[in-house]
C-alpha cells in the first residue's frame, strides 16, 4: 500500500483516506473533471462545503466516476459543510449540499466556523452591515450550532455519517466540548509548517479529534518552497517540497486536503513520502524558530478573524 492510500480511524470507528482532494477556489468549469480524475487516480476522500458554490460540479465528478465503475459510493468519503448564515436551519443545509451533491448522504458535515451570520441579511451566504463589514449574529452561540448538528445524527443518520467542526481555536474546542454529547470527529484547519498551531493540534489529539489541514503548500509564491528545512528534506528524499509539505501532515497523524485541477498535478500529489524522524525534527526546527521570531504566517483571514483571536495574521 502507498502511503498516500493511509487510513485513519475516527472516533465513530469509520474510517477516512489521510489524503483528501481539497475543491476550494477550483476553477468552475474545470472541478467537474478535476474531481473525476482524482477519483480516477487514486484519491478517496473528497472535501467540498456549502459556500464554496461548487457542490454541483463536484457531485457530477463523483457521478460520472461511480458510472463509469471507477469507484463505488461506499468507497468515497465525501465532506461537506455547513456555511455560517445556515447555523439556525441545519437540516435545510444539509439537504440542500446532499441535492446539489446528487448524494444521499455525506461522510462527514462540518461546521465551517464557529460563528453565525444573519439568515435574514442581504446575501444567502455572506450578508454585510452598511459599512462593509460582515453582518454578524453575535449572541448565537456555536455550541446551540453544534447541538442542531447532533440533532441530526439522531434525526437523520442515515443523510450523515459524522459530525465534526472547522477552524476551532483551542478556545472554542475548550467551550465546545464540556458541552457535546457527541466529540466532534474532526478539526479542519490552517496548518503547515509556518502555522502548526500546536495548542490546537495537541488538544485534539488529547481529546481523539482527526486533524485535517487545509492550505498546507501555504499559499501560491508561499516561502515555504523555499525554506531550508523543506528544501533540505526535499532533496534528501528525491522529491519537491509540495510533496514533503503534504507528508509532513501524515507523520504528525493528521489527514490532508491536496488541492489542483491541473491532471499531472493531481496525480503528483499522491506521490507521498514517509518522513524519517530527522526530518520531521528539522521542520520543526524551522517552525519552532518562525515561532521564536512571532513569523507564523496565516494565509486564510477571514473579514471576522478578530472574533476568533486572531489579531493580526500571525
Amino acid at each position: 500500500m502507498s502511503i498516500a492510500d493511509t487510513r485513519y480511524t475516527l472516533n465513530t470507528g469509520a474510517e477516512i483516506p489521510a489524503l483528501g482532494f481539497g475543491t476550494w477556489q477550483g476553477a468552475p468549469g474545470q472541478l467537474k473533471e478535476a474531481v473525476y480524475h482524482a477519483l480516477k487516480s487514486g484519491y478517496r476522500h473528497i472535501d467540498t462545503a456549502q459556500n464554496y458554490g461548487n457542490e454541483e460540479e463536484v457531485g457530477e465528478g463523483i457521478a460520472r466516476a461511480i458510472a463509469e465503475g471507477v469507484v463505488t459510493r461506499s468507497e468515497i468519503f465525501v465532506t461537506t459543510k455547513l456555511w455560517s448564515t445556515y447555523h439556525t436551519r441545519a437540516e435545510l443545509a444539509l439537504n440542500q449540499s446532499l441535492k446539489r451533491l446528487g448524494l444521499d448522504y455525506v461522510d462527514l458535515y462540518l461546521m465551517h466556523w464557529p460563528l453565525a451570520m444573519n439568515p435574514n441579511g442581504n446575501h444567502d451566504l455572506f450578508p454585510k452591515l452598511p459599512d462593509g463589514s460582515r453582518d454578524l449574529v453575535r449572541d448565537h452561540s456555536h455550541v446551540t450550532t453544534w447541538k442542531a448538528l447532533e440533532d441530526l445524527i439522531a434525526k437523520v443518520p442515515e443523510k450523515v455519517k459524522a459530525i465534526g467542526v472547522s477552524n476551532y481555536s483551542k478556545r472554542y474546542l475548550e467551550e465546545l466540548l464540556p458541552q457535546v454529547t457527541i466529540v466532534p470527529a474532526v478539526n479542519q484547519i490552517e496548518n503547515h509548517p509556518a502555522l502548526p498551531q500546536q495548542e490546537i493540534v495537541d488538544l485534539c489529539k488529547e481529546k481523539g479529534i482527526l486533524i485535517t489541514a487545509y492550505s498546507p503548500l501555504g499559499s501560491t509564491g508561499s516561502p515555504l518552497f523555499s525554506a531550508e528545512a523543506i528544501v533540505t528534506v526535499a532533496e534528501r528524499k528525491g522529491v519537491s517540497p509540495a510533496i514533503v509539505l503534504l507528508s509532513w501532515h501524515l507523520a504528525r497523524g493528521s489527514s490532508v486536503l491536496a488541492k489542483s485541477v491541473t491532471p499531472s498535478r493531481i496525480e503528483e500529489n499522491r506521490k507521498l513520502v514517509k518522513l524519517d524522524q530527522e526530518d520531521v525534527d528539522l521542520i520543526k526546527k524551522y517552525s519552532d524558530d518562525l515561532g521564536a521570531k512571532k513569523a507564523f504566517q496565516r494565509y486564510v483571514y477571514p473579514p471576522f478573524g478578530i472574533d476568533f483571536g486572531f489579531p493580526d495574521k500571525s
